[in-house]
């Protein structure tokens, strides 16, 4: 039997506060959706969905607050000057920068910034 990735879960403190950061990223997620416990949006062949804690608690029969650095999510930009143009434009609207761009040693530009519940972002080029 083979499984393959569909979608990845996030749990938000505020569904209006969480899709105005993944706009920032790019994703086109309407307005709309703001007053909603649960969103998807697909992205080439994987979703990524939103859950309030509500939600969460419903589907699970209890939530606690993670603490600690859980999963990452990782985007890649079309080039290094992509990459530098969205960091900017992410920390330029008020959300968290948790590294700077710079060249890794494994040869890519990276950056790495979070969304507002914490979940790290890493972006590379």
């Amino acid at each position: 039997m083979a499984i393959k990735l569909d979608m990845v879960g996030i749990v938000v403190a505020d569904m209006s506060r969480a899709l105005a950061f993944y706009r920032a990223l790019g994703f086109d997620i309407p307005e709309e959706a703001d007053g909603r416990p649960h969103v998807e949006i697909a992205q080439e062949g994987v979703r990524i969905a939103f859950d309030t804690i509500d939600v969460a608690r419903d589907v699970y029969g209890g939530w606690e607050q993670p603490a600690g650095h859980r999963i990452e999510l990782a985007f890649r930009c079309d080039d290094a000057e992509a990459l530098n143009a969205l960091y900017g434009r992410i920390v330029e609207r008020g959300y968290e920068g948790r590294r700077e761009p710079w060249d890794a040693f494994w040869g890519q530009r990276y950056a790495i910034v979070a969304d507002p519940d914490g979940n790290l972002i890493s972006l590379f080029a």
